[in-house]
């Protein structure tokens, strides 16, 4: 395990902190994390991040005469535009395969699509898709790997299945005795941890450790956690190295250069995402099949306003959630930047529906991890105290998560 890296980042600040939201009564949980993010936000950052990617120094010696698999995507950059893959064979690594997650490896399928394996036409690589029926490699597909990177952009919500990959390869990787190296990056939501805690008859692809929502981790801590509790199959352990990013810590702002999948297009829709990626399990839509997904949210069930868009088949979505149909809601591409899992847009929209009995879909429940949420909603208990039900799952694992986390 990497010890706790000390960074000396050099900041000018001028704070005026807007608590308006968070000091008023029932906008729940704001802890010192938090805020210190927020203040982030207003300093001038004069260090540049390097990820992992761009730690050459630390990893290329560990791939120089073996085989090499990665499990990577778009994400997967250097700070001058080179992909990984690229930079790789340019170093005379011997490069033989890449593992694509959900999405695909240029990161252009719909969410749940099924990725068929391939060749990059560029590389002329093979591709095995990590998606649909093969989540996780077999034996036979790990054939000669010596060691595997993996080199995946998270954005810290439990149900961004990069982290569900990362599972199902450490397992792998530790069942074949293959040692794995991560390329760690950022989160761009940096130290944000909310949310109802997952529970254990919940678990899914798009939600496989007691987590909460939202985890504050990088990708990198992250394994370490998956490690550390022996979460993989069997109490079985992975070989496991960090690559760590430089110039960081957790409260930096963190923009990402590319897209991570077809539907964050910006800083906005990865901020908002943990939060109105709650109604992918109702009858709203969430901005898929528009240009603004993750920004906006509406139905054709929710009170007529200024505001309407009607969802089409694009590149993000194929068959996007009230297809065809004109929906009401809100535009949040201009609000502010959020703290915390907002509930207020859920609630918003179960009370004000015109018909509640049809809100809610069996998706639902697996997104939040617990059958809670949809009973504290339906039942009409207030924001505040449903925060409050959160109190000591998020004590629990913020206790926990201190043992693997490696920068401030």
């Amino acid at each position: 395990m990497i010890s706790n890296l000390v960074f000396k980042n050099t900041v000018l600040f001028s704070v005026l902190l807007l608590l308006s939201c968070g000091s008023q009564k029932g906008q729940g949980i704001r802890d010192k994390a938090a805020i210190e993010e927020q203040n982030a936000d207003s300093r001038t950052q004069t260090t540049t991040i390097k990820t992992g990617a761009d730690n050459t120094t630390a990893y290329l010696p560990l791939l120089k005469n073996k085989k090499v698999g990665i499990v990577t995507n778009q994400t997967g950059i250097l700070s001058n535009k080179t992909h990984v893959v690229d930079f790789l064979l340019e170093q005379k690594i011997n490069l033989i395969k890449i593992y694509a997650p959900e999405h695909g490896f240029r990161g252009t399928a719909d969410a749940g699509e099924h990725v068929v394996d391939g060749k990059d036409t560029k590389t002329g690589l093979p591709i095995l898709s990590l998606y649909g029926d093969n989540k996780k490699p077999k034996a036979e597909q790990l054939a000669g790997i010596d060691v595997m990177v993996f080199d995946l952009q998270d954005v810290g919500a439990r149900f961004y299945t990069y982290i569900s990959s990362l599972h199902y390869i450490m397992e792998a990787c530790a069942e074949n005795n293959i040692p794995l190296l991560v390329l760690d990056r950022p989160n761009p939501n940096g130290s944000l941890v909310d949310g109802p805690i997952l529970e254990k008859e919940f678990t899914s692809f798009i939600g496989m450790h007691p987590i909460p929502t939202l985890h504050g981790m990088t990708i990198g801590e992250y394994a370490q956690m998956i490690n550390g509790e022996k979460w993989l199959k069997d109490g079985v352990q992975c070989k496991l190295t960090v690559i760590p990013c430089l110039n960081y810590n957790r409260n930096m702002f963190y923009s990402l250069p590319v897209k991570p999948s077809p539907n964050l297009p910006n800083d906005q829709a990865i901020n908002l995402y943990a939060s109105l990626c709650l109604f992918e399990g109702t009858n709203v839509s969430s901005g898929r099949g528009t240009e603004k997904q993750f920004q906006i949210y509406g139905s054709p069930l929710l009170p007529k306003s200024d505001f309407s868009f009607t969802p089409v088949a694009n590149f993000g979505s194929k068959d996007p959630m009230n297809k065809g149909l004109l929906c009401y809601g809100e535009d949040l591409t201009q609000a502010p930047k959020v703290y915390q899992l907002e509930l207020k847009w859920l609630i918003k929209a179960y009370t004000t529906t015109a018909d509640p009995s049809k809100f809610f879909t069996p998706f639902f429940t697996k997104l939040a991890g617990t059958k809670k949420l949809q009973q504290q909603i339906e039942a009409g208990v207030s924001e505040a105290d449903i925060r409050k039900s959160w109190e000591k799952g998020l004590a629990e694992f913020k206790t926990m998560r201190k043992k693997y986390l490696i920068y401030n």
